[in-house]
């Protein structure tokens, strides 16, 4: 699947249209298969994840952005349930507090980074602040920035620095040993609509459903608008993006999985070795071992 997955894999410089990227699978993968698949992936992660944690060398950053009811959650949940929890943690980016609102738009999310040796999922992202705040110019103004205290001084030079801010920052944790997989969810309006009626329909899902989707889903095109000019902007080599087709949930989970796994294989990661005086002393030990009583 390693070639499968490259196509989903945005270049750096590219000019994206998210028309020319397809919502769904249809290739000759079946549900049941790549579920199967999906399970032994999981084991697979779960060594390097090990790994990893022992090397405690580098970490890997996982963002996950995609429109409501793209499948962001089940995605999280199928996908990273083979990892140790120990090495392992999940952030769900809300509305900023004002205590997040009184530091600069990054802050709150270096803070969520993860440390060597783990792996960091980021549910919505500093991505929040050029796709939302694209959309609604208006949240811009809680951020307090001087100079900024009209929609209308928030122009495309401000979109520009803010899209450097973000190439920087990336760069910078990348630099020192965090490696950056950055995972957008294409569902189609089509498919985000019948998840929405799904959620009505379903009391146990209603919870997840709030009028206020409704209000940002007529700005369907404001937002494709802002994804891609975002994703365009950031997708770098040291932080890329890819662009997974969601409408079929199965395959998306697969597609991630499968992703990590070419990344993890990057890192050539190798469990730390014992110095030498210390292997010296292991059959030692372990005959002292054997022969308590």
């Amino acid at each position: 699947m390693e070639n499968e997955i490259k196509q989903y894999l945005v270049g750096v410089g590219k000019k994206v249209s998210l028309e020319n990227y397809s919502t769904t699978y249809s290739g000759d993968r079946d549900k049941r298969t790549s579920q199967q698949e999906l399970e032994e992936t999981k084991e697979e992660l779960a060594k390097y994840q090990e790994t990893m944690y022992a090397a405690d060398s580098r970490s890997v950053l996982i963002i996950f952005q995609a429109m409501d009811a793209a499948g962001k959650d089940s995605a999280i949940q199928h996908v990273m349930t083979g990892f140790n929890p120990q090495g392992c943690q999940v952030y769900s980016f809300k509305t900023p507090t004002s205590e997040e609102y009184d530091h600069d738009f990054l802050w709150r999310h270096y803070k969520a980074l993860p440390e060597r040796g783990r792996v960091g999922i980021h549910n919505r992202s500093h991505y929040e602040n050029v796709l939302v705040c694209k959309v609604h110019p208006e949240y811009v103004l809680n951020e307090k920035i001087p100079g900024y205290q009209d929609v209308k001084e928030v122009d495309k030079d401000f979109w520009k620095r803010r899209y450097e801010s973000i190439r920087n920052f990336e760069k910078h944790i990348s630099d020192n040993g965090t490696v950056i997989v950055k995972i957008f969810l294409h569902v189609s309006k089509e498919e985000q609509k019948q998840r929405f009626l799904d959620r009505i329909d379903d009391p146990s899902k209603n919870w997840k459903f709030s009028s206020g989707d409704i209000a940002e889903r007529a700005l369907w095109n404001d937002y494709m608008k802002a994804y891609e000019e975002a994703i365009a902007e950031t997708s770098t080599e040291s932080s890329p993006w890819y662009i997974i087709p969601a409408d079929k949930k199965w395959y998306a989970r697969l597609a991630i999985s499968k992703i990590l796994i070419e990344t993890f294989k990057g890192l050539n990661l190798k469990f730390p070795e014992l110095p030498k005086n210390e292997l010296l002393k292991l059959d030692e030990i372990k005959q002292q071992l054997l022969d308590e009583k």
